[in-house]
């Protein structure tokens, strides 16, 4: 599989009808310069990688955040308990809605419209257009932060319910600004196909924002304050961290990217580039952001519905507390597919502006199969250990955890594949299509909550099982678009079939380990379950990694995709 290579200076290959808002340049250009035959070409002073290789640099920087992320939520649900951490995460939700609509959208189609242009060899347009969406996305930016910090009150008491959000709420209103600043930096280096910048980056926010949100949210518990005043000292870190992302991203491309001064010459003006940003960017914002409301509309359902069966303001506070825990590793899967994700899309944008249809729809099966390698045995894992996960990262937590944990767990896969599914489409010039797919499935959840939440036999256990059933009918419906819409018929044995048959094998062997350990070490207390669940991982990876090898899931040329890898595929001995 080649990965998107080097633009060829000089030759004018007009992009497909796929792409809105582009048009063939019809000056005079230069006779086609050869084309390297191996190796990245350096843009502009970046770096340029291609699909696998920008996913696998992104990778380690979700390794490096979940285990910050880890340091930061884990400490701070016991630091918070229950009911604090239910406002904590009741803002996060809110402010994920912002979050999304200001930047789900607009760095997919700042990414897609540079990948176009420099699969073209157009540096003056990638200039101009980066220009026209730090502007667009400031814009919005500031806006979104205006309605969090006056409107606090009313999103806190009207919106979410629950009135003690409202100073964290505010708290959480400058990071709006400042990531939509970022992400604009984020799509222009992403568009020129290179992923570093992003991966120190997102790994410098995440590492002062646990820094900063654990240390201030101590200090206000030490000093006696309420919870209320120690969730929104945790939510500032957030702003922190990304002051400093938004410093880091700003040298970056300063000291790496040469500005064009020939902006002047691109023929489209700023105006014309920022609405074709927004053309693109709005229908993969408004699908986006669909969950994102979902997720805030959560506290207010699941209260009224667990009211509905019974359950006291108190008891309902406890029971969402105990769902928010669990969703935080509900969410680590698709922190997986986020690279893969964002690496596909100016691979698939910048194939198609070359016209390299099949090259596209090879990267697009390769990046399903590889989603499906990825998050399957992590939804599997999680479901199949979801007692021990539970009980060891948050001790004296409701009971109800782990089994919402499993139901979770096979939730998440469907999760990253919707999440596959819908970079490719938009990634292809269909990016309205995903938003037809969240809209059928967030219909289908709010039914699905609605009804089960308030049946008092199964109570909370219904958010996760809605939340299964939505996604399972949006991954649904986007195969179908992308049988019809890209005319593409992805091989789902192929995707699938090896990978479930891995993950299985693996399951198992994790619980047996599990359950013999436990047996062992049952008198050690919390360090005998702390263990045995170590030891049921570790032997869960190795049976998983062994399957893998045999069943050949990943191919040796996978591997040669991403750094290092050929020396890894030649000691594993996958060809």
């Amino acid at each position: 599989m080649r990965g998107r290579h080097e633009p060829v200076r000089g030759r004018h290959e007009a992009p497909p009808s796929s792409a809105p808002g582009r048009r063939a340049p019809t000056r005079e250009v230069a006779a086609p310069a050869p084309e390297p035959s191996a190796g990245p070409r350096e843009a502009s002073g970046g770096k340029k990688q291609n699909f696998m290789h920008g996913a696998a640099i992104l990778t380690v920087g979700v390794v490096i955040m979940k285990l910050l992320g880890a340091i930061y939520k884990v400490p701070l649900g016991n630091i918070l308990g229950d009911y604090g951490y239910g406002i904590f995460l009741a803002t996060y939700n809110v402010y994920n809605i912002f979050f999304t609509l200001s930047t789900a959208g607009l760095p997919v189609a700042l990414s897609r419209l540079i990948a176009e242009a420099d699969a073209r060899g157009e540096e003056s347009l990638k200039e101009k257009t980066f220009r026209s969406a730090i502007g667009t996305f400031a814009a919005i930016g500031l806006v979104f932060s205006l309605i969090m910090f006056f409107g606090n009150r009313w999103l806190a008491a009207v919106y979410l319910v629950k009135p003690d959000a409202a100073l964290s709420v505010r708290a959480m209103a400058p990071a709006i600004l400042l990531v939509c600043l970022v992400s604009a930096y984020r799509g222009y280096c992403q568009g020129n196909g290179n992923m570093i910048p992003t991966t120190v980056d997102e790994v410098l926010e995440v590492l002062f924002k646990v820094i900063s949100g654990l240390a201030i949210s101590a200090a206000l518990v030490h000093a006696g304050k309420g919870l209320p005043e120690a969730s929104a000292g945790a939510i500032l870190g957030v702003s922190i961290g990304s002051v400093v992302s938004l410093g880091y991203m700003i040298v970056y491309k300063r000291r790496n990217y040469r500005r064009s001064a020939a902006v002047g010459d691109v023929k489209d003006s700023a105006l014309k580039i920022a609405g074709t940003i927004l053309k693109i960017g709005i229908p993969i914002s408004l699908g986006a952001s669909i969950m994102a409301i979902l997720s805030s509309l959560d506290p207010g359902i699941c209260h009224s519905r667990l009211a509905t069966a019974g359950f006291s303001e108190h008891e309902a506070g406890v029971l969402f507390g105990v769902y928010g825990k669990v969703q935080t590793l509900f969410n680590l899967p698709a922190a997986f597919m986020t690279p893969l994700t964002i690496a596909i899309v100016p691979a698939v944008a910048g194939a198609i502006a070359k016209g390299k249809r099949e090259e596209a729809e090879k990267t697009s099966e390769d990046a399903m199969r590889m989603a499906s390698v990825i998050s399957m045995p992590m939804g599997v894992g999680l479901a199949a250990l979801a007692f021990p996960i539970v009980n060891v990262l948050y001790p004296n937590s409701h009971p109800a955890g782990p089994g919402l944990l499993r139901i979770m767990g096979l939730a998440s896969f469907f999760v990253c594949i919707v999440l596959m599914e819908n970079a490719i489409l938009q990634a292809s010039g269909k990016e309205r299509l995903p938003m037809i797919a969240l809209i059928t499935g967030s219909l289908v959840k709010i039914a699905v909550n609605w009804i089960i939440i308030a049946i008092p036999s199964i109570n909370i256990y219904g958010a996760p099982v809605g939340t299964l059933i939505g996604y399972l009918c949006m991954a649904v419906l986007d195969y179908v678009f992308i049988r019809r819409a890209l005319n593409q018929n992805p091989n789902l044995v192929k995707a699938f079939g090896k990978p479930l048959f891995c993950s299985l094998a693996m399951g198992m062997s994790a619980v047996v380990i599990y359950r013999l350990a436990d047996l062992l070490l049952h008198g050690a207390g919390k360090i005998g379950l702390a263990l045995s669940m170590l030891l049921a991982i570790a032997a869960a990876v190795i049976v998983y990694l062994f399957a893998v090898i045999r069943t050949r899931c990943v191919t040796g040329e996978d591997f040669r995709m991403i750094p290092g890898g050929a020396r890894v595929g030649s000691i594993l001995h996958i060809r």
